[in-house]
């Protein structure tokens, strides 16, 4: 994330003030467009378009995942630089019904607001591990050696290219946060980051939710008291009775997104607490491993809503990382990811289950983000580009070619959604990076090692 907020006024936004100079920024008020119309020559300002990423690590259990890949067999453990394909039903080439397999199963809910996308293939640089590969190119895919003096594939991420045209009004270009809670840095930044400034320049992901929702929500001046919407309290109730019956309930609505963030961090307090407390030898993780990634993926919706930022990127977990994890309200006991995909022979019931869970953490976040309006009838959304994806197309053979992609949101009306579009062999995951920043009205001729764009997901 980056370290100072941007200077660019923001006109289109309201804030609450409190004492000590503390703010809240609100969201999207139809109150509030009779002033921005004014100040815009009477044209109506379209809502902000956005972007946004939730990154698998460790890849997924294909037959899980896949339409038509439910029979194939499980494949043995294969070392790094693979290019694996199954060889049993494969989809034509071109757009399809969307089909719900039992990983993607959550999202069936939301299905006009999703499309499967399948057959794109990652580049791959030969000299580095696979999995650092994965989380750190994901979003460059610079062809193989093009970039000098690095072992890796990598220059400026697409979010940070994003940004230099969607977020140069927002309090922070890009966010960045990973559901890594590890304390032995045990790997490179290469397996925890996905975010670059530029070749060798990380942009470092946040894990610590108290210090997201601090670095966010709070300000300098706030810190001696517990509930930063109290500060804001007596200009809120002000605030109130110009608005809208609908904007009222709009605006209670963020304010409880905002209170229910503050409750869940006073629950991980409270835990902290106690174990500290207790005789007994403290637990690997404090916190329960879904209740922890819902908690990062709502911070990542409500700055996206209020206008923090309008980029941002969540990794569920970090690559490879051979230390055991507490996988509570998902797995019954202890287990590393990345090891169970080198055995799925082992493991897989509790590696469907591991999938399925990241894909209803996602789908959970859609659907919050599906009923939180914005202007002209749209959602949050509606306005935002939103993809699903890992840069490993199966943990076990190590292949980064036919990736798992689910692309959700409407990005401001130019995508087609509720499908399954599968791509001709050997396309490149640049075209669909491509294609993202030309539906965010970013005019770029190529991107990476793009070929083209990928018309079948536009409107």
């Amino acid at each position: 994330m980056t370290n100072q907020p941007n200077t660019h006024s923001v006109s289109r936004r309201r804030f609450l003030k409190g004492a000590g100079g503390a703010a809240l920024s609100l969201p999207w008020l139809e109150s509030f467009t009779g002033h921005c119309l004014a100040g815009s020559g009477g044209k109506a300002l379209a809502p902000a378009k956005r972007l946004a990423f939730f990154y698998l690590p460790n890849g997924i259990t294909r037959r899980g995942f896949f339409p038509g890949e439910g029979d194939r067999p499980l494949p043995k453990f294969a070392g790094q630089n693979n290019v694996w394909r199954f060889e049993g039903k494969t989809v034509p080439v071109g757009n399809h019904p969307l089909t719900f397999t039992p990983t993607l199963a959550p999202l069936h809910k939301i299905r006009d607001k999703v499309s499967l996308i399948t057959g794109l293939d990652r580049i791959f640089q030969h000299g580095t591990d696979s999995h650092a590969q994965c989380a750190s190119c994901f979003l460059t895919s610079v062809a193989p050696f093009k970039v000098k003096n690095s072992a890796y594939p990598l220059s400026r991420t697409l979010d940070h290219i994003a940004a230099d045209s969607i977020g140069r009004a927002t309090p922070y270009s890009t966010l960045e946060l990973s559901c890594n809670d590890h304390k032995n840095n045990i790997e490179s930044i290469y397996f925890d980051n996905m975010s670059w400034y530029n070749t060798g320049h990380v942009a470092p992901s946040m894990r610590n939710a108290r210090k997201v929702y601090d670095r966010l929500f709070g300000t300098r001046s706030n810190t001696r008291f517990r509930n930063i919407t109290d500060l804001a309290l007596g200009n809120a109730r002000r605030l109130q009775r110009r608005l809208s019956t609908s904007d009222r309930r709009k605006f209670d609505e963020y304010l409880e997104s905002i209170r229910t963030i503050e409750k869940r961090m006073d629950r991980i307090d409270s835990m902290k607490s106690k174990l500290a407390a207790a005789s007994i030898k403290r637990p690997a993780e404090h916190l329960p491993r879904n209740e922890y990634i819902h908690l990062m993926g709502d911070l990542l919706v409500t700055s996206l809503q209020i206008g923090i930022t309008n980029v941002g990127s969540l990794m569920v977990g970090p690559e490879r990382w051979t230390t055991p994890t507490n996988w509570e309200g998902i797995l019954d006991k202890p287990h590393s990811h990345h090891a169970m995909t080198h055995a799925p022979q082992n493991h897989l019931e509790d590696l469907l289950k591991l999938d399925r869970f990241h894909v209803s953490a996602y789908a959970r976040l859609l659907k919050r983000m599906d009923g939180i309006e914005e202007a002209g009838g749209t959602t949050l959304l509606d306005n935002t580009i939103f993809t699903l994806g890992a840069g490993m197309g199966d943990g076990t053979t190590h292949q980064y070619n036919d990736l798992p992609l689910v692309v959700a949101g409407g990005g401001g009306g130019t995508l087609k959604l509720g499908q399954h579009v599968h791509c001709k062999t050997g396309t490149p995951l640049s075209n669909l990076w491509l294609t993202q920043l030309r539906c965010l009205g970013i005019d770029r001729k190529s991107y990476a090692d793009s070929t083209g764009t990928i018309t079948g997901v536009l409107a």
